[in-house]
């Protein structure tokens, strides 16, 4: 067990470990409107979980649960799922079948292709009285004489086994040599016990190796240490630093060499043609490599971000963009003195995806966070301004009033010619004495203040204020 646990530390302190979160249960509850207390159905397979948690503390109705294709090592947390009728875990790195007894509802039991080896660990099943199938294809204890027997002998309620329904005659003679066939599968078990814990050592071996292996912090680290002049410490006088072998440094160099000159595609070749056996930690290495070459693919293709586009430069020139490559129409009416700009924006978008902001000298447009910009022949009212969409065609209309009105000039009239003689005395005349209008006083727009109010004399006679006017000559005049 101790081997186990630490070829499993040395694989998992490589690689980044994935936990079941809230967030990544919640986005797969998009059928049940995203709520996760009243879920009874949810799928968490090829998410790379390492460890089932929190599940049956969130989703206590859950029926149906999908696991498959993970790194799960061990079946946990879920004994508070009493409403659990179907539990998927195929293609994970499950080895024991426990800590299932709680799972009161439990109908259907998914295992393919995992790595069970202890086949008694079936009889924890026997307290789920709904079982009714059960699927372990793929696991090394398939491989044990007298496996299918000893299953069907040891659960009474299965009806299918891998797929393949039991029938009566089966179950009876199941029962018949359950204690020979118990025998034997727990011979076949410790042999199994030992070959695995063989496997851990060599795991936990090669992972030590691999961790020997100087990284570039450790060598930085080592050339900022500064030793005596002999190449060693002495904070402890009785204790003395042993003298690297010659040797052996020169075949590092050599090995480090030769690994140097290998390529790229050579390593991913020698990889994946080296022989393994298929155990939890060569599927966990497998799952390391193709991270970190996941990883390194991403580092490559990473976009440098783009510079800003320039909208308006230092000097306080607004330049024209069309980011969205929109087409666009500017005109001028001069009846209704306004510009107008039709922008052809695509027909279905939505106008909560459109930002117009209109300048005195420029408008600006953004359309799903694309700027359009356009600089205006003339100055314009912003306030003034609308926007309109149209609903057949979709084209965004802004109708901008010029800010100065413009002066329309009108051709005068010529003169009417009077049908009278004109004689040359009388364009004489008419040269020399300036012409003036007549203007009628009662169309005067002048109020006339003195005769606002008219008052009226003891004879009836209506008089004005200076017709009872009397200076005096005491009062100055007004200037």
């Amino acid at each position: 067990m101790h081997a186990r646990n630490m070829a499993s530390e040395l694989l998992l302190d490589k690689m980044e470990i994935h936990y079941v979160t809230e967030d990544m249960v919640r986005r797969r509850a998009e059928h049940n409107n995203c709520e996760i207390l009243s879920l009874e159905e949810v799928s968490l397979h090829q998410q790379d979980i390492e460890k089932i948690e929190h599940i049956d503390k969130w989703c206590r109705d859950l029926k149906i649960l999908y696991l498959q294709n993970n790194l799960i090592p061990r079946i946990e947390n879920v004994y508070r799922l009493k409403k659990l009728e179907y539990l998927n875990l195929a293609l994970n790195n499950v080895e024991l079948i426990e800590n299932l007894e709680g799972c009161e509802s439990l109908q259907k039991l998914d295992l393919t292709v995992n790595f069970v080896g202890q086949l008694s660990s079936v009889e924890s099943l026997k307290h789920n009285l709904h079982l009714r199938e059960l699927f372990l294809v793929g696991n090394p204890c398939t491989e044990f004489e007298g496996y299918r027997q000893y299953v069907v002998a040891s659960l009474p309620q299965l009806k299918y086994l891998d797929g393949k329904e039991i029938c009566r005659s089966e179950r009876i003679r199941a029962r018949q040599g359950l204690d020979e066939v118990r025998r034997q599968i727990r011979q076949q078990e410790q042999d199994y016990l030992r070959k695995r814990a063989s496997e851990k050592e060599e795991a936990q071996r090669e992972g030590g190796e691999a961790q020997r292996v100087p990284t570039r912090e450790s060598r930085s680290s080592a050339k900022a240490k500064k030793p005596g002049f002999d190449g060693r410490w002495y904070t402890d006088t009785n204790n003395t630093i042993p003298v690297p072998d010659e040797n052996k440094e020169i075949q590092g160099r050599e090995e480090k060499d030769k690994t140097s000159c290998l390529s790229s595609e050579d390593q991913e070749r020698e990889f994946w043609e080296k022989p393994c056996a298929y155990t939890p930690e060569s599927r966990l290495e497998a799952h390391r490599h193709l991270d970190e070459k996941k990883k390194a693919k991403e580092r490559k293709t990473v976009k440098t971000p783009k510079a800003p586009r320039t909208l308006i430069t230092p000097h306080g020139r607004v330049m024209n963009v069309n980011e969205p490559k929109l087409d666009f129409n500017l005109t001028e009416d001069g009846d209704n003195n306004t510009i107008v700009l039709d922008l052809e924006v695509y027909r279905h978008m939505d106008t909560s995806l459109m930002d117009v902001d209109v300048q005195p000298t420029y408008a600006r447009v953004t359309v799903k966070g694309k700027i359009f910009q356009l600089v205006l022949p003339a100055e314009v009212r912003p306030d003034s301004s609308t926007a309109k969409r149209s609903q057949i065609t979709g084209h965004l209309v802004l109708t901008m009033p010029k800010a100065q009105d413009e002066i329309k000039m009108t051709t005068p009239r010529p003169p009417k010619v009077s049908q009278s003689s004109n004689t040359p005395e009388e364009k004489t005349r008419k040269g020399n004495n300036q012409q003036r209008l007549e203007v009628d006083p009662s169309k005067h727009s002048v109020v006339d203040l003195a005769n606002i109010v008219p008052r009226e004399n003891r004879a009836g006679e209506q008089t004005t204020f200076y017709d009872n006017f009397v200076d005096d000559p005491d009062v100055p005049p007004l200037m």
